[in-house]
């Protein structure tokens, strides 16, 4: 005598629970990703006709209160003076052989200050790139 059972049960899967939580997944991390801010020093940067494809190692930051902040190995820039930025900017650029440096100054800040940190760069060898924003259309 053989038994059977009353009720089949199906093989199947219900994918529409997994879907939802991709979903909600795919929306969290939109719009976190839109909060991050990647330059954290406010700097408005001089207009430019033509934008450098460049992929800078490091970037230095002048702001309007003639501030300068570097980038550091783990990506977090510091306050530094004139004097520390060597040392900073070639820990940061260590181990490439392309050595682009960024450099973000306000559009205030007077031309002397600019030259004095591409004279930096120069002496200990980065190839510094001056960073600009698409004209006004």
């Amino acid at each position: 005598m053989s038994l059977h059972r009353r009720t089949k049960v199906t093989p199947t899967f219900n994918m529409s629970s997994m879907t939802d939580i991709v979903f909600l997944l795919l929306i969290f991390f939109m719009i976190t990703s839109t909060m991050l801010s990647p330059n954290a020093i406010k700097v408005l940067l001089p207009q430019g006709k033509k934008q450098t494809t460049v992929k800078a190692v490091s970037h230095v930051v002048i702001d309007k209160e003639l501030n300068i902040y570097a980038s550091t190995q783990k990506g977090k820039e510091q306050k530094v003076s004139l004097e520390e930025l060597p040392a900073v900017l070639g820990e940061a650029v260590n181990d490439t052989t392309d050595l682009f440096v960024s450099l973000y100054a306000d559009e205030s800040v007077p031309y002397k200050h600019i030259v004095e940190i591409l004279n930096v760069a120069n002496e200990n060898h980065f190839k510094m790139v001056l960073a600009t924003r698409p004209p006004e259309k």
